[in-house]
Order: C-alpha cells, then structure tokens, then sequence
C-alpha cells in the first residue's frame, strides 16, 4: 500500500491537483488585482484576501510579487496564442478574424457568467523589470506575429506593413471589450459581436470612398514648463504605466530635480490628470475643428482620423492611454471615463450623420465609436512602425484598418 505523499500515490495525485488548483487560484486573483491596479500596484496581501489566504501562503507558490506578476501575464499571452492558433484553422483570413472575434466574444460572456475569470491585461508588460521584461516582451512578439498571420502569407513590404496595422488594431480593440460590453445585457452580446465583425469585415466609409484627408491645424503648446512635464510623462506613463513612470524617472527625463516637478504639479495623480486634460482636450479640438472645417462627415471623420493620428505618430505629442486610469482613486478615475465617454459620443454622432448623409456605412455607431477610441488609443505603441516610412503613408494604413474594413487593399493598391 503506497503511502499518500509517495511517487504515483493517489495522495500525490490529490496534493498535485489541490495545488494547481490553489496557484490558479492565485493567478486569476493577480489578473483582477492587475487589471483594477496595475502590475505595479497589486501587493501580496490583496490578492491572498482575494482568495481567502495569508499572505504567507501566497509567498509559498510565488516568492516575490514580480514572479506573481509574471506568471499572470505568461497566462494571458499562453491564451492569446491559443486563441490565434485555433482561429488559424478558419480558412480564409476573414473567417480567422470572425473566429478571433468570437473565441474573444465568448470568454468574455463566460467571465460575465462566472464560469471564467478575466485574465491579466497586458499594459504594464514594458513596466517589468529585467530579465523578466525581456521574456515577456519576447512572448509577446510572437503573440502579435502570430496575429498578423491572420491574413496569410504577404508579398512585398507593404503588405506587411498593412497587415502590422490590421493586427494590432483587431488585438487592442478585443483588450478594449471588457470596458465596453458591460453596457450591454448578456442577450445582446451575439448582436454586438455581429456589428463590430461589420465595421471589420467593410469599414465605415461606403464603397467607392477615397482616403484624401484634410487634417486640420491643432494649437500647439509650447514645450517649456508644465507643458514640457506633461509632454515627458504622458510619453513615459504610456510606456512604463501609471506605477512605472515614477516622479523621478519624470524628472530626469527632463533634467531636473523633484522638487521642480512638485513646482509644476502637487502630486502624481495630479499629474496624470492634467495629462488625461490635454490628451481629451486635443481629441476635442481635433473632432471640433474638423466640424467647423466643414465638408461631408466622411470628409470630417476622416479628418479627426488624420489629425489625432499625426499626434500619435509625432514625437512631440502622443495621447495618454487609457491603461493609466488604474493608478487614479476611483473618483478621478470616474470623471476621466466621463470625459472619455463624451468624446466617444462625439464620434458617435459624426458616423451616425454620416450614416443619414448618405457617406459612411450603416453601422451601429456606439459600437463604431469604441473601435475609433480603442483604435485611436492604441495608436501610440504603433510610433516604431509609423516611424520607418513616411507618416502620410503610415497615417493611411492605419486608418485604412476601420475606415475600409481589414481586407481593403486600397491604400496599397492605389
């Protein structure tokens, strides 16, 4: 008779599922931590009252909070591939971004159900410390390669290019969902899984429709003083995170001490803030100048598009990702999501203009105007990509993905 901690025992067998069992546990308590927090700020002590543990107990299955960390992210990027590889054997690179899509549509309906927890976001990746940085941005090289594959083998350099832009648009809008689809009642999710496919499968503007903007011309700020810090620390939040882009990596991204940070603004958050103030402001400017440019509203979308892009893609202006609300107290936090929201509201009233003009596709527009916003967004991560041809060119494929769908090859085809 073997003994219940002895090799091939059923103790053993019992021991070794009681423990994965627990570690999932844990990891699924970390990506909530995560996702409400930031890497940088979920602590040991949250997540073992998440699961009902001391904290002592969560230190046996991970020794430090930057290995907890890790493994969270190492689960979401093992899912994502999984989930691509799965969509891989759809036929046709349409099928395989409707399959995406679903196998997406269809965890988050199951989380929503209690029968799944979310899993990690991926924001705070570049916030790791190295070696553990460099592991996980690997994985999450070949996460985003994988997803470009969605479209098949490519034939010239812009080609690829195009499909770069098409991948990454399709991954931030499905890590965008869970901000969105709560909004809805869980019978409508099918209604609006088949709506955001619409605007994938053929884009916004109606068939015919020429990409030849008219971006308009955005107030500069000058790049001196408080401006220059908000300049500096919306570059580096959007990069390391809210908890990663310490005061002092601000400051010395400037030269300067503390202490003039703490001339310029009282506190962090106070920081952040004034960064979110900015970035909506020159949302707003952008979306109202180009209605006072006047024009059809394809003609003024896709001026909005060419203009906020162009700040993206700048070196002297990219927009605060929305990743750093997590680092804000819940009432800031609160009217920063209402700014957001009426701005989405805004292109939500362009496209359904467009829509009754007669210039852009019947589309459900606030499904449409979250993809803008998370297309917009994410933009940023896309500079290194924009920054090897030139930013007319790059402004054009990017757009291309929602304005033409992501299977229009026209921007390349002429």
């Amino acid at each position: 008779m073997q003994a219940q901690g002895e090799p091939g025992g059923d103790g053993e067998e019992i021991g070794t599922r009681r423990f994965r069992a627990k570690r999932e546990a844990i990891l699924a308590a970390a990506a909530d931590a995560i996702n409400e927090q930031s890497a940088k700020g979920m602590t040991f002590a949250d997540v073992a009252r998440r699961v009902g543990l001391n904290t002592t107990s969560v230190t046996y299955y991970f020794k430090r909070k930057e290995d907890l960390a890790a493994a969270a992210f190492e689960h979401t990027l093992d899912y994502l591939l999984i989930m691509l590889d799965t969509a891989m054997e759809a036929p046709t690179p349409e099928a395989r971004v409707e399959r995406y899509l679903a196998l997406n549509m269809a965890r988050l309906a199951r989380v929503r159900r209690g029968e799944e927890r979310q899993i990690a976001g991926l924001s705070d990746l570049r916030a790791m410390d190295e070696p553990v940085r460099g592991r996980l941005m690997a994985s999450w090289r070949e996460v985003f390669r994988r997803a470009r594959g969605l479209w098949g083998p490519v034939h010239g350099r812009a080609q690829t290019d195009l499909n770069g832009a098409r991948a990454h648009v399709l991954m931030e809008n499905t890590f965008w969902l869970p901000v969105w689809l709560p909004r809805y009642e869980p019978d409508q999710l099918g209604r609006v899984e088949a709506r955001v496919m619409e605007v994938f499968r053929h884009g916004l503007a109606i068939p015919g429709a020429r990409w030849a903007p008219d971006p308009v011309d955005l107030p500069r700020d000058p790049a001196e003083g408080r401006d220059a810090f908000l300049l500096a620390a919306t570059r580096l939040i959007n990069e390391l995170g809210y908890r990663g882009a310490s005061v002092q990596r601000i400051a010395s991204a400037l030269n300067v001490t503390k202490g003039s940070f703490y001339h310029h603004l009282d506190a962090k958050d106070d920081l952040v803030i004034a960064c979110y103030r900015r970035s909506f402001d020159t949302i707003s400017a952008a979306q109202r100048l180009a209605d006072e440019q006047g024009g059809t509203q394809w003609e003024r979308l896709s001026a909005m598009f060419a203009t906020l892009l162009g700040v993206q893609f700048s070196e002297l202006g990219p927009l605060l990702r929305t990743t750093a609300l997590s680092g804000l107290p819940m009432a800031e936090r609160a009217t920063m999501v209402d700014r957001s929201n009426r701005i989405a509201r805004r292109f939500a009233g362009t496209i359904s203009d467009g829509i009754a003009e007669g210039t852009l596709r019947a589309v459900d527009p606030l499904v449409a105007s979250q993809l803008v916003m998370a297309f917009l967004n994410a933009a940023f991560d896309m500079r290194k990509w924009a920054w090897s041809m030139p930013t007319e060119r790059a402004i054009a494929l990017y757009a291309s993905t929602l304005a033409f769908g992501m299977f229009d090859d026209r921007v390349i085809d002429g």
